[in-house]
């Protein structure tokens, strides 16, 4: 479960919230996608939920644990994808795999057991020897998610995590996604790509200028326009205004 308890982010002496007053719990099981144009929040949402970024003002929980009071515990819950490759490119795949596995205090049988799965499943058992800066950038994609994945956390937070990713690891990522929730797991993510968002989730958010607008399923959000399509109601809401995330 992820709580959000009133937080708010202020950059420096700005006199605008990147964040404000979110007050939000996603519950366990869900599939819950997080949209908004370029310069609403979600990137500043994202890492106030890691522990990147400390809240001006509020908490966030994950799995109950408080990131402000108890980081480790909390950091713990979560495997996170990042929305750039910022890998250790000396290191080969099956280093930097090993290595998140420490970090994560994965047994050696469990390791070895994902590790095999994931790098099937996103077709990069050829790779894994190869040095990290001989990747493309959808290569790292998939590693980084694979990263991420190895210790099975439960809750997962991806930040516009199919990126760079062929049409059959995306499928291949939709899949993990939904199977992780039917487990009774959490997914968070953020996408750009509305037509995945409306089929893949079981909620989402509307996040503009710091404010979330709308959430809730799909016929939630339609509030009895029925037959409007994300892109619609994603336009009327925020008025198509744009900047940077």
């Amino acid at each position: 479960m992820i709580q959000f308890d009133h937080v708010s982010k202020q950059y420096g002496k700005s006199a605008t919230l990147a964040v404000d007053d979110l007050n939000m719990t996603v519950e366990q099981g869900k599939l819950f996608g997080y949209i908004g144009p370029n310069g609403a929040g979600k990137s500043t949402t994202i890492r106030l939920m890691t522990g990147i970024l400390a809240p001006t003002s509020g908490r966030v929980l994950i799995g109950g644990y408080d990131m402000s009071k108890d980081p480790i515990a909390a950091k713990r819950q979560i495997g996170f994808v990042p929305d750039s490759h910022e890998l250790y490119d000396r290191l080969t795949g099956l280093e930097y795999l090993n290595f998140m596995a420490d970090v994560y205090e994965v047994s050696s049988a469990r390791r070895r057991e994902h590790i095999e799965k994931y790098l099937n499943l996103f077709e990069l058992e050829d790779a894994a020897g190869e040095q990290i800066r001989s990747y493309s950038r959808g290569m790292k994609q998939k590693l980084t998610i694979i990263g991420a994945l190895i210790h099975q956390p439960p809750v997962w937070v991806l930040d516009e995590p199919m990126v760079g990713l062929d049409p059959k690891s995306s499928h291949v990522l939709k899949e993990e996604m939904r199977r992780h929730c039917a487990a009774g797991n959490t997914v968070f993510f953020s996408t750009h790509v509305l037509e995945v968002a409306e089929r893949l989730c079981d909620e989402i958010a509307i996040i503009d200028k710091g404010k979330v607008l709308a959430r809730g399923t799909m016929e939630d959000l339609r509030s009895g326009e029925s037959g409007s399509s994300l892109e619609e109601l994603f336009l009327q809401l925020t008025e198509t205004e744009g900047g940077e995330a």
